[in-house]
């Protein structure tokens, strides 16, 4: 959508610049106040409890929200420093070292929900770091078409750290239950799987990763097809599972595109 017209928050068409920019109109009611529920609902959404009770959540500076437009989805709410908030009131309700100067408020049921999902992605179980799970949605929109689904226990995505880490890709990559994972499934393990490259990819696959220090239960082992290790060289142990997930996923696309050739 980039150069068009999106709809800002107050239901009107704005003007668009040559870059497509994010704005809003200068007849917009400056924001004076803390006390303003706008400000309020901002903060509140900082905490998990009040994303999940409300269906929104916050996403900071011009890069994000700009992603979000460029995906089609719409701020409900826009807060522009200088335009219709007081910078400096931007500046104290945000959880950055360097205040944006965009701050806009959107729905997660406007995130991406495809009735097909592509044919590979990734289940995590009990990620619960935010920046890995922002970094693996990030690998799965840079090396897809890819999904994530997830667990309970699993970090918020839609929580501030995890979506700077996914660098707005939240905003293009479907994501979904980890029940809901089709496909084949492959576990993730850090050592005596089949080797990765040893295995057939050429059919729908969802690769399954656990937390670093936990891993994968045996329960949710015992639901997976078949489990796969990456090499690593003698002297090193283990992997970040960020990192897991990407070379997994390069895997499966590196084949596809093989295959497709």
């Amino acid at each position: 959508m980039r150069g068009q017209s999106p709809r800002n928050l107050y239901g009107r068409r704005r003007e668009a610049t040559p870059s497509g920019e994010v704005g809003v109109g200068r007849s917009a009611v400056l924001i004076t106040s803390l006390d303003n529920e706008k400000l309020k609902l901002v903060r509140k959404l900082q905490d998990r409890s009040w994303r999940d009770k409300l269906g929104l959540f916050v996403a900071e500076g011009e890069d994000l929200v700009q992603a979000a437009v460029d995906a089609g989805v719409e701020p409900v709410e826009l807060l522009v420093a200088g335009e219709n908030v007081e910078s400096v009131l931007l500046a104290e309700i945000s959880t950055l070292g360097h205040p944006p100067r965009v701050i806009g408020v959107f729905r997660r049921s406007d995130l991406p929900r495809p009735a097909v999902l592509p044919d590979v992605g990734l289940a995590l179980w009990h990620v619960g770091d935010p920046g890995n799970v922002g970094t693996l949605v990030r690998a799965a929109d840079a090396l897809g078409p890819a999904f994530v689904a997830r667990s309970a226990g699993t970090a918020d995505p839609t929580g501030p750290k995890a979506l700077r880490a996914s660098m707005g890709a939240l905003f293009r990559v479907p994501l979904c239950r980890f029940d809901d994972a089709p496909g084949r499934r492959i576990a993730l393990v850090a050592r005596g799987g089949r080797p990765l490259d040893e295995l057939a990819l050429s059919e729908p696959t969802t690769f399954v990763l656990g937390a670093e220090r936990e891993g994968l239960p045996e329960d949710v082992l015992a639901r997976c097809d078949e489990r796969a290790t990456i090499p690593l060289a003698t002297d090193v142990d283990s992997l970040n599972v960020a990192v897991a997930g990407a070379i997994a996923e390069k895997a499966k696309s590196a084949l596809g595109q093989t295959a497709s050739s």
